[in-house]
């Protein structure tokens, strides 16, 4: 129970700290896209640092229902925990969004119409994915203490270097959609982002299949 719990609570804690850095960055920049960006980038690396350093001994702070895919394809999850974990970061992420609509006086409900949609956004998608799942599983093989420190600094750089602003998570995409803020994403265009985050988790279990053998080892780490 305590690891379902962490998962919950680290996922709406991290959409919390996305949709709540976007609005305040939004609203100090001025209209100036770039500071609120800048702003939002680094609070999300900062907050995902210290949410998978206090969390991932509790769960393997995965917060991502793409990772946790990975996981259980790689045989160190039994579906069960997968299906669990699923429940607990998709109903964590929309709980998070509610939250930073709290927090901020905004109406709790809310529906975004920020179009993100075309082809360079789903390949972009599909790059930060197999990007953010090898930094967590290499980092996890070859430098295990690092891992929270990889993945911080791997998501603040893909907010600057991919068209979709490194979504890479699919509890986080439907969230989004349910805010009408600097981080909304339209509802018709959520599904674009998630079969292209799918893919790419599948594509790096295919492969680390092939070059690796399956084994027993527990992570302990992820996002």
């Amino acid at each position: 129970m305590k690891s379902y719990v962490s998962e919950f609570v680290g996922t709406a804690l991290l959409l919390a700290i996305v949709a709540g850095s976007g609005f305040m960055g939004e609203s100090l920049g001025a209209g100036n896209a770039a500071v609120a960006l800048l702003g939002n980038s680094i609070a999300t690396g900062a907050g995902l640092y210290a949410l998978i350093v206090l969390l991932g001994p509790i769960s393997g702070a995965h917060f991502n229902p793409v990772v946790t895919l990975m996981f259980w394809k790689l045989g160190h999850l039994n579906l069960k925990k997968m299906l669990g974990y699923w429940v607990c970061q998709f109903t964590g992420a929309i709980a998070g969004i509610w939250l930073t609509h709290l927090m901020f006086s905004l109406p709790i409900i809310q529906e975004s119409t920020k179009v993100r949609t075309g082809l360079g956004i789903w390949v972009s998608e599909l790059v930060s994915t197999l990007v953010l799942l090898s930094v967590i599983h290499i980092g996890d093989k070859e430098a295990k203490d690092k891992v929270p420190m990889l993945v911080a600094l791997a998501v603040t750089a893909g907010y600057w270097f991919t068209s979709s602003t490194f979504f890479s998570n699919p509890a986080v995409a439907v969230a989004r959609s349910l805010t009408n803020t600097f981080v909304g994403i339209a509802p018709n265009d959520v599904l674009g982002f998630v079969v292209a985050e799918v893919i790419a988790a599948l594509l790096v279990v295919g492969i680390l299949a092939l070059v690796e053998p399956k084994d027993n080892k527990s992570y302990t780490r992820g996002l």
